[in-house]
C-alpha cells in the first residue's frame, strides 16, 4: 500500500470543533476533547444531542483565548496522565490574570 491519503489522516484524527464567544473555532482531536467530561457527555451519551451529528460545540460563555488555553490543558492531561509515579510532571503555566476565567471554565468543562 502506498502513502495514505490526507483524508485518511483526517479520519484516523476524528476532529471535533470547539467554538468560543468570539467565534475563534479550535479543531482538535476527539481523544484530546474527551479529557472533558462536558464535553464526552454532549459526544458520546445517550440523548442524540446535535453536537454528537455534527461533531462541533459552541461555548458561548467561554472567550477565545480561554478556550484555546483548555485545549492545550487537554493536550497536556492527555499527554502526561499515564506516566509513571517517578516522572516529574512538567508544569502547566497559567497566566494569573486568566486563572480565574480558566478556573470557570474548567469547572463547566468537567476537567
Amino acid at each position: 500500500a502506498g502513502a495514505p491519503e490526507p483524508n485518511d489522516q483526517a479520519a484516523a484524527m476524528d476532529p471535533v470543533k470547539l467554538i468560543a464567544s468570539d467565534g475563534t473555532e479550535i479543531i482538535l482531536d476527539r481523544q484530546a476533547a474527551m479529557v472533558s467530561g462536558t464535553i464526552k457527555s454532549m459526544l458520546g451519551g445517550p440523548g442524540g444531542y446535535v453536537e454528537q451529528e455534527k461533531g462541533e460545540i459552541n461555548f458561548p460563555e467561554i472567550s477565545g483565548k480561554t478556550l484555546e488555553q483548555t485545549v492545550q490543558y487537554f493536550y497536556y492531561k492527555l499527554r502526561h496522565t499515564n506516566q509513571s509515579s517517578n516522572h516529574t510532571l512538567p508544569e502547566f503555566k497559567i497566566e494569573p490574570e486568566s486563572a480565574l476565567e480558566l478556573l470557570m471554565a474548567a469547572n463547566y468543562l468537567d476537567t
